[in-house]
Parts: structure tokens; sequence; C-alpha cells
């Protein structure tokens, strides 16, 4: 159902008899200054039918760039890449049906990853809701599951406000995605406006910041008196921008520390206090700190399937558990703990150490030196270990271990897609920063590596921008190599190319007795042309000696978006692995275990 005829002529007649008396704007228009007004630099979108007038007020704005992706799922993996790489919130624009429907997975993406996005939808005009006209979805009942809250918006007069709450609900308390649905006529018809709201008061939504000043003084007491503390961090730390806080209390404890997949860089990997990652392919180190430990202080983590295995084997060792979350209901959702602090990590954690520093209790020196010589003997068995002089095909964790050397020293982000080259890259590059590790966690999803690179690029210019992604992978959003030549995001693509679905015939030769159905990829692309068609440069690499010189000669063709295909060993595995069901200490180390 579209506008008709009377009603534009309606809407022109009441512009220009309001003359002077106030300012009158289309819906669109109010829409496009809320945006400016909440600082966004850019919105990734792809246009429709449904938003055409919002386009138009693009159009006639110069502070916000664009960003014409191929695929809407690209539209919302860019601006979630944005967001976690720069911690403000990204914004994406789809128009309605399937321009929404394709933006679902990137909505999920974004919410089990807790990323401050808002996600403009465009609707069927409000008369046409529920009578399935043309393009119509009902957005806010396929969403509401994957979204921290969503607003179908029926009155042009309530979008300033709307957009108000959206970009507030999306980057405070747990952040996540907000999705706000618009009907063609609400961005067609003019309203007055006033200009946009300075403040927002939601009497539904008061997420607490400030933590439980008697907690935090119990979980103190814990905490010195421990004789095998382990702290152990997760994406929440980065999120709340608390990574200085955490480093300052892990030197001052001197107590041994652990990041999951998406915490990574909120401590320095190459102290020598971090265990490495923890987890379904974490260290033996990092695992055994986790289970024998007498006090765990989590913060800004769920104890998710993938980071604590079975639940059950966890629980068969005594230990004290504080945890510190945003998020009142991710404290004891899997793991009972003993000392919940609802609160804001960097408030949380100022407040802890202020505490340590005033407190005349110091740690049990002799009982810290006993846990790190515990800890020490599992590091000793170095569970990372491959065959680096293997000279005739090239392991996959040669490249991401060659690629580190490389830029450990420079300001580089690395983002992947989902899969065996996910872990190597989370294993093997050791990020000392945060905001540099930008990968899918909680939904796994395939496709977003080149997305999220290239919306890192376009904030963070200065900076290299690795995709580390599988030719499984990749291939699911390769269509945006060309917005990446459009808008000038020379990202560098390492693609770890075993010609299978790794990570599924890794599953399929130690659960399913090696039938391998379905996991062989039998007619690839050549990778070099497809990235030449696309106007980037492509470089075939098979041999191990030449994986440094194709990253020195990718990184120096600064300008250039380079496609590097590395034929990897099809055979190779990561370990260490802990398979489905098992505890997290039952782990395989390598293939002598299968």
């Amino acid at each position: 159902m579209e506008i008709s005829k009377a009603e534009l002529a309606s809407a022109a007649a009441a512009s220009s008899s309001a003359g002077n008396q106030s300012q009158e704007l289309m819906g669109a228009e109010v829409l496009v200054k809320a945006i400016q007004a909440e600082g966004v630099k850019y919105v990734w979108g792809y246009p429709g039918g449904a938003v055409l007038y919002i386009y138009d007020a693009f159009y006639k704005q110069d502070t916000i760039q664009h960003v014409l992706v191929r695929h809407e799922q690209a539209a919302v993996h860019a601006a979630d890449g944005y967001a976690r790489a720069t911690g403000d919130v990204g914004v994406a624009l789809v128009t309605s049906g399937p321009g929404l429907t394709n933006a679902v997975t990137g909505i999920a993406t974004a919410y089990m990853d807790s990323i401050p996005m808002v996600i403009i939808s465009g609707q069927v005009p409000t008369a046409a809701i529920g009578l399935d006209a043309f393009q119509e979805c009902d957005t806010v009942g396929i969403t509401r599951p994957i979204v921290k809250h969503n607003f179908l918006v029926k009155d042009p007069k309530d979008l300033a406000m709307t957009m108000k709450k959206a970009f507030h609900i999306a980057r405070t308390g747990r952040p996540g995605p907000v999705v706000v649905d618009v009907p063609k006529d609400v961005s067609f018809k003019k309203v007055p406006y006033a200009g946009y709201p300075d403040k927002v008061e939601m009497r539904s939504y008061n997420p607490v910041k400030k933590g439980h000043g008697g907690q935090i003084r119990k979980a103190l007491q814990l905490l010195l008196n421990a004789k095998r503390p382990y702290i152990y961090t997760g994406g929440g730390v980065l999120l709340s921008n608390a990574t200085n806080e955490l480093r300052a209390l892990v030197d001052l404890l001197g107590y041994p520390v652990t990041n999951t997949l998406m915490g990574l860089g909120a401590y320095p990997a190459s102290d020598r206090k971090f265990l490495g990652m923890l987890g379904m392919h974490g260290t033996i180190e990092a695992n055994n700190a986790m289970q024998n430990c007498d006090v765990l202080l989590a913060v800004g983590a769920r104890f998710d399937d993938r980071v604590i295995g079975n639940p059950k084997h966890f629980a068969q060792n005594e230990r004290k558990i504080i945890h510190i979350d945003i998020d009142p209901s991710s404290i004891s959702k899997r793991v009972k703990v003993d000392i919940p602090i609802v609160g804001d990590v960097k408030d949380v954690l100022t407040e802890l150490i202020s505490m340590i520093r005033e407190s005349t209790t110091k740690p049990d020196a002799a009982a810290l030196a006993s846990w790190w010589n515990t800890i020490e003997e599992w590091r000793g068995k170095d569970c990372l270990k491959y065959d680096r002089g293997n000279k005739d095909v090239i392991k996959p964790q040669h490249v991401v271990e060659t690629l580190w050397n490389m830029t450990k020293d420079t300001d580089t982000y690395i983002t992947s897609d989902v899969g065996q080259h996910q872990m190597w890259a989370a294993q093997y590059y050791r990020f000392d920063e945060p905001r540099r590790w930008i990968n899918s966690g909680g939904l796994g999803t395939m496709g977003v590596g080149i997305p999220y690179a290239m919306g890192i690029k376009l904030a963070k210019p200065d900076s290299e921008v690795f995709c580390i992604t599988g030719e499984g992978s990749v291939q699911m959003c390769i269509q945006e190599l060309s917005t990446c030549l459009q808008y000038n995001t020379p990202i560098k693509i390492c693609a770890l190319n075993n010609r299978y679905l790794g990570m599924v015939r890794q599953w399929q030769e130690i659960e399913y007795s090696g039938r391998y159905s379905h996991s062989y990829m039998d007619a690839l692309p050549n990778f070099v042309k497809l990235a030449e068609a696309y106007g980037h440069v492509g470089l075939l690499i098979e041999r191990p000696q030449d994986v440094e010189p194709a990253l020195r000669e990718a990184r120096k063709l600064k300008d250039r978006t380079v496609f590097m295909d590395f034929r990897t060993d099809p055979t190779e595995n990561v370990f260490p692995m802990v398979k489905a069901g098992m505890g997290i200490t039952e782990m395989l180390l390598g293939s002598e275990d299968l």
C-alpha cells in the first residue's frame, strides 16, 4: 500500500499553512536529525521501498556517511564490528520484509555478544500492517527474542523520543541491539519538531551501576584469604571499558587470570599472570586452575557451556564464587554463586581496588607461591605445541603466529569468521590490548569476518585490519568485497584454506568415526581471480616458506584490499579440545588422545 496522492497534497498544504509558526519536518527528517544528535558517523544499509523517504533525508545531509552494503546481513555485521572496536553504538538501516529478515542473523549475533546497536527497519504503511502487504513482515514479533528491546513507531510525533530511548537502551546496562520499526507513512508525514530530547527517563528501565558495598566487602575478605585464587573474566570487562581496572586489580593481588574467547585483550596475553584462554579449546593451565581454585572471581562472564563444560563436573570441586555482572539474570543462571554483585564492572572493580589498598590484610604469600608452582607445572606441558618444523605443508597455526610476530607492536585489529581458524586465531594471536579481537562468540556466525573488518577499517583508517577466515565462512558474505572497493576500506584477508568445513570435519573425525558427511568443499572458486574480479589483489600461498613473504607483501599494499589464499594442512585439528558433555579438565591434547 503506497502513500496516496491525496495524502501527499494534504501534507504539503499543512506544511505551507504552518508558515513560520513552527518548524515542521517529515518523520524521515526527524529520524536523521536524531541520528545526527547521537553523534553517529556511519550508517550501514540497503535501500528499499519502505525506507526511501529516509534515504531521501540522508541525501540532504552531509554529516553522516551511509555505506551501501551488498546484503542486509552484512550491514548489521559491519555496524556490529564498528561498535565492538569503538564502543560506540553501531547503526544499520534496512527495508521492510526481506530487508529485515536478512538482517536477523546480524541482530542475533549482536544480541548474543551484548553489542550496542540500533537497527532501523522500514515497514509498510500503518494502514496496511496485518494485511499481507507487499514486503510486509512482523518485525516486532520476529525480532523480539533477539533484541534488548524493539519499537514500532505508529506516530511521527513519537520518533524523536523513540530514537532517544533506543540509543539509551542500546548503550546502557548490559548493552544490546534495539530495533526501531518505522512504517512508510510515519517517515513521510510532517510533524512539528522542537529539537531532539536532551534526556530520557524510563520508569521500567533503570539498570544498576553501583555495586552493593556490603557485597563488595564480603568479596574482598574471600579474595584476600584465598589459598588458590583465580580471576575469570569475559566480554563484560571490555564492554564496560574496565581493562585498566582489571589490570590494576590483577597486578595488585598477583593472582592468575584468564579471559574467555570474548574477553581476550582485557588482560595482556604477554604477561606471565595470564594463563591463556579457557574453555573448550583453552589451555591446560587455564582450565585446571578454573577447576582447582578455592576462590573464583568471575568478572563480566557468564559461565557458558563453552567455558565450563559439564556443570555437574564443574560442581564436583568445592570453591567459593564471586560474580560481578551488570545483568542480574546472568548471575547463578548456570552455576550457583556465593557472592553476587550486580553492577557495572568498572564501578565495582574501582571500589574493590580502593578497599584492597586500604585493607591491612594481605594475600597469603606462601599459599600463593605454592599455587603458582602448581600452575607452572601445568603450563610446562605446552599444550599449544604443533609441528613448527614442517616444510611440506602450511600449518594454520604457523600463519597466525607469523602474523602475530609481524604485527604485535603495531595498532592492529583482528577479525575472524567461525570455525577452526577462529580458535587458532584466539590461541596463537596474543592480544595485549582491548577491542582488538573481533569475532562472533555467542552465536558463532559464519560470514562476519569481512563485514566486521570493513566496519573497523572505516572507524580506524590508520590501523591495520586483518580478517582471519576459512574458505567456507568467507563465502557467506564475500560479496562485501565490492563494498570494500567502493568505500576504500583496504583490509587484509587471511583465508586458512584447508578445503574442508574444518570444525565440522574435526568433530566428524572425533565423534562420528571419520564419516565426513558433506564437510568437504568440492568446488571452490579461484579466490585469487575472484579477488581480482572485485578489483583487489589476490595471492596464492602453498609453501610454508612463502607465508611470511606473502604477509609482508600484503602489508606493503596499504591502500589495497588483499586476499591471501593460504593452502593449509587439511588434517590439522584444534587442540586442546573438550568433547561435548565432558568436564573442562577432561581435555584431548592431540591426535594421540583419539
